[in-house]
């Protein structure tokens, strides 16, 4: 055997004759000898995927530190160490760990996607060595390997066929197609699409029944699903919305404070003469103040708890912050099969020489009925013949589960017709005991149809055919009509064909034969001619229901949705048409995609809501385009071909009970139930959980900066500090386990998903936001600073006049925590100030905290703090009602700016 390297990977093995395919790999049909193989394995190497470089665990464990939110913990962690704080410095340093663990799990998990993809690759595989049948480690295959293949076989390979008997193979996993797909040993064109090459069988790919011989063209990384690994591998995962403006936002506060912290240092030092010691100590005291320590850990708990509800709505979330990014989509890629729709064939439509019926009712379960003109019809004899055929003729079963839901064991058209016949109030047992079946001719390629061979208890016999409707016209000469047999009509029944094509639907028809009643065998001869048409069935994978529904509230909520299928374009058209999708829009092939640069293909995008026929790397790219056009995308799929475009989108989003585990591990999030509309649900959540993070922000950066500015204050007018260090330790400790964590349990805001997505690029803090916080830092300053200086001024201690300032600021904060219920609308109504129970409970707890820090001797002589007289708290309280409601005033005068911003004030306030 000649030793030459055989032909490259990238040859058009499905555009070549079999046995151009066997020279071009120095092979024989009869496989190749030991010796031969033995030294290609060397050349190629073994049959599987080459294992991804991975990081060791402690780089992975110190990359979750390189972050700016952790730094400013430990920059926290630091100060508070200095001022010898050391359960805070313990506190602090807790949450930077516990931060770093989430990460380095959820990033270890994420990399079994390529190990997923390996296990589908076949452990067994039937071959031909030296003339004789061998079972060997699909591992050792090599290229010009002759491989047998059989029904219940994965495809250890990409195999160009050499034989076929009646083989079918499920290539959902690698092309979308919802239905096992025919194979030939026709070669097919160049051009073909992965889904269209019927004389490939590829790795990974499911035999359904049949049998087949195949040349092995590739192994491991050359073969398709090796490319498709290669592409997983390649693909950098997107940082998600909120990690990139949680880092912009870290930035900017981290420089902020650097400036902040080094202009009072100089202020105070070269500009007041302070002692550099002392100001270094003021200094820290600023930055303890303003840094908001809490943010990371209440970060954390809002998506934790995201998680949690998500998971009840069966949506569970394999990455945390995929749970924010959701929130943020602003276009959806949907893959088709076991997605949108059922994954579940159906009848939907039954022509007849008389008339044309509807059937209703979806997948496999006996629900719905026929239907004339919009109007339910009674099961007649004539309908019950065309059930009966399709029920006998036929060899799937149907088994009813304890939980009520429907399993097909067999062929999916075949479990369509088993459903139509018990809509037709058919007894499966009970026909088939009345009417046995004596023989059959199954299905096969070339002659595209089935038979089968009956006779009733009375002696009489009949034949039952069903298959292509082209094929089984021509073996009619009758059709079944309301009188009786009449003489076919062919041009009636080519043009009820073309329409139901047209609508997307898959053709089937039925008919029938007298046989002689002493018959025993079925042979071809036997139904080549005289036999009657019955009917036309038009079968569809239909949509779910609420997934109609669920695109709906995606669109209502200004998110598009675009559908990306490996299926016919046609199949894919009628489907998008029921779901909303792609109306009277064009759709696109891979194949056109091909043709287009990404400049092309950029602008045609808002215009295409369909994409068919579509293989990984198309999915891929289209992904990347969106991408580049601005957009959060959220890309759903349950087969390997989807995973790297699972892995590149904001947001992937696989399919949990019939979604591969590649497609899994590439996702972030998993739907329990495969069920679009849940993706509906969990952007909800979304939104809810980037509003719950807003609110938090909102609240704590103003607090943390009223502390800030009351220490900076006191610096620039050579006051008194009104709040020691310690103090200011104490009061975001309190306030950070208290207050801030309340908000992190908000239920979502009416009319959530009647907005439109946020705008990718906006920043965590908008300038209307800045206003906010600096408004309410000035508010809590002088609040605080203002009955510091009059207590002093009023001849009260020191000690006393420094626990009035904390706790003034610590009731400011729970005034200010119920205004930060709502971002826009007003808190004072019953919802507003009573509607989440923990955040009375919260203030109720702080409340219990600061009388402690104000009664209790240990806690007094660790904070220096004193007791206070009722009057002095009446002048807290009123400090606390007076930004509260300074608060709301600026709420409202924003819901008016909204509604009515072109008009003048005075206008504006007439409206109102």
């Amino acid at each position: 055997m000649d030793q030459s390297t055989p032909a490259a990977p990238a040859t058009a093995w499905h555009a070549l004759e079999p046995q151009q395919a066997i020279d071009l790999l120095r092979s024989a049909a009869d496989g190749l000898s030991q010796g031969e193989a033995g030294a290609r394995l060397q050349r190629h190497g073994a049959n599987r995927l080459p294992a991804p470089r991975r990081r060791g665990p402690l780089r992975r464990l110190l990359l979750q530190l390189h972050n700016l939110l952790l730094y400013l913990m430990l920059a926290a962690a630091g100060v508070t160490a200095l001022l010898e704080h050391w359960v805070d410095t313990a506190v602090i340093l807790a949450v930077v760990v516990i931060n770093a663990l989430i990460g380095f799990i959820q990033e270890g998990k994420a990399e079994h996607a390529l190990d997923a993809i390996r296990q589908l690759l076949s452990p067994q595989a039937m071959v031909l060595r030296d003339g004789e049948r061998r079972e060997i480690a699909a591992a050792q295959l090599v290229p010009g390997d002759v491989v047998m293949l059989v029904a219940g076989d994965k495809v250890p390979a990409d195999l160009r066929l050499l034989q076929v008997k009646n083989l079918y193979i499920d290539e959902a996993a690698l092309t979308g197609e919802s239905l096992p797909v025919e194979k030939s040993i026709a070669r097919d064109g160049v051009d073909a699409v992965l889904a269209d090459r019927r004389s490939m069988a590829y790795s990974g790919t499911l035999v359904s029944s049949g049998q087949g011989l195949g040349l092995v063209v590739a192994t491991g990384a050359a073969s398709e699903l090796g490319r498709i690994g290669a592409l997983l591998e390649q693909v950098h995962s997107l940082t998600t919305p909120l990690l990139r403006q949680m880092d912009a936002f870290s930035r900017g506060l981290s420089l902020a404070l650097l400036l902040f912290a080094l202009a009072t240092f100089a202020l105070g030092t070269l500009w007041r003469g302070q002692d550099a010691a002392e100001m270094f100590m003021l200094v820290v005291a600023l930055t303890v103040a303003a840094i908001p320590e809490g943010l990371p850990a209440i970060m954390t708990v809002i998506l934790a708890l995201g998680v949690q509800r998500m998971a009840r709505q069966n949506a569970i979330v394999r990455r945390l912050p995929a749970v924010e990014t959701l929130g943020s989509v602003t276009l959806i890629c949907t893959d088709k099969t076991g997605t949108l729709t059922r994954n579940e064939m159906t009848v939907q439509r039954l022509v007849s020489a008389a008339r044309v019926l509807e059937v209703s009712g979806v997948g496999y379960a006996p629900e719905g009925g026929f239907h004339l003109d919009g109007a339910h019809l009674e099961v007649d004899p004539a309908l019950r013949e065309v059930a009966r055929a399709a029920l006998l003729c036929n060899d799937a079963r149907l088994e009813q589960q304890a939980d009520g839901s429907w399993r097909l064991h067999g062929d999916p058209t075949e479990g369509a017709l088993h459903t139509l016949a018990l809509k037709a109030g058919l007894e499966p047992s009970s026909e088939q005991a009345q009417r046995p079946r004596s023989d059959v001719i199954p299905f096969e390629s070339e002659h595209r149809f089935m038979a089968t061979l009956h006779h009733d208890h009375r002696g009489h016999g009949l034949i039952y055919l069903k298959g292509a409707p082209e094929r089984i016209l021509e073996m009619c000469s009758q059709q079944r009509g309301p009188l009786g047999d009449q003489p076919l009509d062919p041009d009636y029944w080519r043009r009820q064909a073309s329409d139901l094509a047209a609508r997307g639907l898959r053709l089937l028809a039925i008919a029938s034969r007298p046989a002689d009643p002493e018959r025993r065998t079925l042979s071809y001869a036997d139904v080549e001619s005289g036999c009657t048409l019955l009917a036309l069935l038009g079968l569809i994978d239909p949509p779910r229901e609420e997934a109609i529904a669920a695109v709906a509230e995606c669109r209502r909520a200004g998110i598009a949705v675009k559908m990306i299928t490996g299926d016919h374009v046609e199949t894919a058209r009628a489907i998008g048409a029921r779901l909303g999708i792609g109306l009277a829009r064009p759709a696109l092939t891979g194949a056109e995609i091909e043709l287009l640069d990404e400049r092309r293909l950029r602008e045609l995008l808002p215009q295409v809501e369909v994409f068919a026929r579509a293989s990984p790397a198309h999915k891929l790219r289209l992904v990347e385009a969106l991408q580049a056009g601005g957009e959060v995308v959220a890309m759903t799929g349950d087969g390997v071909n989807d995973a790297p475009a699972l892995k590149r989108a904001d947001v992937g989003v696989a399919m949990g009970r019939k979604g591969t585990e590649a497609a899994k591990e590439a996702a972030e999030v998993v739907l329990a139930d495969d069920n679009f509309a849940s993706i509906a649900t969990a952007v909800r959540e979304g939104r809810a959980i980037y509003d719950n993070l807003q609110k938090f922000i909102l609240f704590v950066l103003p607090t943390n900066g009223g502390e800030a500015l009351i220490v900076l204050a006191a610096i620039l007018f050579q006051l008194t500090l009104p709040l020691t260090p310690v103090q200011v330790l104490w009061i975001n400790m309190v306030t950070s386990i208290t207050l801030g964590l309340a908000l992190a349990f908000e239920p979502a805001e009416r009319g959530l998903m009647s907005r439109p997505p946020r705008p990718p690029g906006q920043a965590m803090l908008s300038p209307l936001f800045v206003w906010r916080v600096l408004m309410v830092s000035l508010l809590m300053m002088i609040c605080a600073l203002g009955l510091f200086l009059w207590e002093l001024q009023r001849g009260t201690s020191l000690e006393s006049a420094r626990t009035m300032a904390v706790n003034t600021v610590v009731i400011c904060e729970m005034a200010y925590l119920l205004s930060s219920r709502h971002i826009y609308a007003s808190v004072l109504d019953r919802e507003g100030l009573l509607g989440n129970p923990l955040v009375l409970l919260a203030i109720a707890a702080c409340l219990g905290l600061q009388l402690l820090y104000t009664y209790a001797p240990p806690l007094q002589r660790l904070f220096g703090s004193t007791a206070l007289a009722a009057g002095e708290w009446l002048r807290v309280l009123l400090a606390g009602v007076l930004l509260l409601a300074a608060a709301e005033l600026e709420k409202r005068l924003i819901r008016r700016w909204r509604l009515h911003p072109g008009k003048p004030a005075r206008q504006q306030s007439a409206s109102g």
